[in-house]
This record gives structure tokens, C-alpha cells and sequence, in this order.
């Protein structure tokens, strides 16, 4: 899904899918969520403290990422082109204020909240073409427009040096999913005024290969050693603004 990411989901059987079969119980979506959410998590503790920050989450979806940060913000916004995704969100639970923003032309405006604030974006980048991309970010400097006004954490659910990329080069080169690189990640914060803080990986595994229990037990062995993001398949990046 690349070109065609807003449109399919302006359909609620599409949305209801994502939600209920993508995320059903011990699926390899929500095992990495589950990991995401105990990461974002300690995040928000360890950086804000008591200073409770605004969320901001943009292509935010059924709320999943507004979901996990429940109580640890003061208060959570969700932008979004599907209202059928915010409407989905509202209904497993989500607490927000829904913003539903165009497709494409000027970059969407955050709400005026205040600072300090978190930028989220979860399974967006990969899915959208660069231009989109560009955009996305310019949101997240247009909230965060200095270094001490929070924090900017983006998932790239398509690391192109994982292990997937490699299983791919061995059928001849013939890649069925889209990525993106490290380097394509650190360009396109770049342009916007952002710098890598922390990249940490959430699975090694292929969403195959995670159902062999032997494969699920090295991949939670190689996550806890230093240095592995890099092979991880789904990886999230924290930024700060550069001074």
C-alpha cells in the first residue's frame, strides 16, 4: 500500500480489518505494538517527568499510539484524512480530539496546545510517497520548533537493512514490500531541522518467521544486545530540533 493508503481507508470494513485482524491478540502487529507501547511508555516517564506533555499524533488511525500514552499526557490530539479512522479510534477508546486534515496541499497546522509535546507517527512513512513524507514532518517541526519544545518519534515498520531486505536478495532480488533506509530516515529528518536522539528495533523477524517458536525466542535474545537496531525490521526513531 503506498499511493492508495488514504483512499482505502475512507472504507470502514478496510478500518474495521486493521483494527480487529492486523491487531488481533498475539498477532506479530501487536507483539511489536505491545513492545512499542512499554518503550513509549518509559519515554514520556523518563523525559517529561511531572511536566506532562500534549500529544500530537499525526496519520494517528484507530489511536493506537494516543491509546498508549493515556494518562502520561496532559492532553492528545489525533489528525487524520480517514474520519472513518478517527471514528474507529473514538470507538475502542481512544481519548482525543479528533482533527480530520486534507490529503494533500499546505502543511495542516497543529493545535495550539503548548509545550512540551510529543509527535507521533506510526506506520505512516512507509506507506506514502516522499512528497507526503516531506509533509509529515514539516507538521512535527511546525509542533516542535525548538530543541526544548519535545520530542518527535516516527516507525519505519520497513528497515531496509533488516533481515527481510536480505531473505529478499536471495529470490533474485525481487522485493514484494516497500522499505525504507537508515540513511533515507536521517536525510529526511535532516531536511526539517531534526536529529536522531535514539533508534531502537522491535523484531528481527519477518511476520513468517514469527510463528516458529525458536524464531521468536533468538529474536528476543539478539533485541537485548547492543547494536542490533540496525537489522531490526520495524524500528522507531526519537528526535529532537537542532539548535
Amino acid at each position: 500500500m503506498t499511493t492508495e493508503y488514504t483512499k482505502v481507508f475512507q472504507d470502514a470494513d478496510a478500518v474495521a480489518k486493521y483494527e480487529h485482524v492486523t491487531y488481533a491478540p498475539d498477532s506479530y502487529a501487536s507483539q511489536i505494538n505491545a513492545r512499542q507501547q512499554a518503550y513509549l511508555r518509559t519515554l514520556v516517564q523518563r523525559e517529561f517527568g511531572r511536566n506532562l506533555p500534549v500529544q500530537h499524533d499525526f496519520a494517528c488511525g484507530t489511536g493506537r499510539a494516543i491509546r498508549t500514552l493515556h494518562g502520561l499526557v496532559r492532553e492528545a490530539h489525533g489528525y487524520d484524512t480517514s474520519a472513518e479512522m478517527m471514528a474507529k479510534a473514538a470507538e475502542v477508546g481512544s481519548q482525543a480530539e479528533w482533527h480530520q486534515i486534507a490529503a494533500d496541499g499546505p502543511v495542516p497546522n497543529p493545535v495550539p496546545a503548548g509545550h512540551p509535546a510529543i509527535v507521533t507517527m506510526f506506520r505512516l512513512l512507509l506507506n506514502v510517497d516522499d512528497a507526503v513524507r516531506d509533509r509529515a514532518i514539516a507538521f512535527a517541526a511546525k509542533a516542535l520548533p525548538t530543541p526544548d519544545a519535545g520530542l518527535l518519534v516516527v516507525e519505519n515498520h520497513g528497515n531496509a537493512g533488516s533481515v527481510r531486505h536480505l531473505r529478499a536478495r536471495r529470490h533474485s532480488g525481487r522485493r514484494w514490500f516497500a522499505e525504507l533506509s537508515h540513511d533515507e530516515i536521517v536525510r529526511l529528518l535532516d531536511r526539517h531541522g531534526f536529529g536522531i536522539v535514539d533508534r531502537t528495533g522491535f523484531s528481527m523477524l519477518t511476520e513468517s518467521l514469527n510463528k516458529n517458536p525458536l524464531a521468536r525466542a533468538a529474536d528476543a535474545a539478539a533485541r537485548a544486545l547492543p547494536g542490533t537496531d540496525g537489522f531490526a525490521v520495524n524500528v522507531l526513531y526519537t528526535a529532537r530540533r537542532k539548535r
